[in-house]
């Protein structure tokens, strides 16, 4: 078992994302992203579940060449919706 708070693994993640492959699945949940931020409960359900059940608190860092760093895992998900980088992890 992961601890409680980190992100998935490789393979987690695969399974996590699979149903945002399609493009119509991932803009709608970016969309209700943007619509109900990061306070809404499906939205945190999503985080909780993408980090072993609990939301990161702080700043984030994140597998990406040049600016890897967010202050909040809310602002890590809005660059990835916006960007449409799913598999971008933390």
């Amino acid at each position: 078992a992961q601890q409680s708070g980190t992100p998935l693994s490789d393979q987690e993640y695969h399974l996590f994302f699979k149903f945002l492959r399609n493009t119509f699945q991932a803009t709608n949940v970016c969309l209700l992203r943007e619509l109900y931020g990061c306070q809404n409960s499906l939205v945190q359900t999503l985080d909780k579940y993408e980090n072993h059940g609990i939301i990161p608190q702080g700043p984030v860092c994140a597998e990406k060449p040049g600016n890897s760093f967010f202050p909040n895992f809310c602002t890590f998900s809005f660059y990835r919706c916006i960007k449409k980088k799913y598999f971008l992890k933390v």
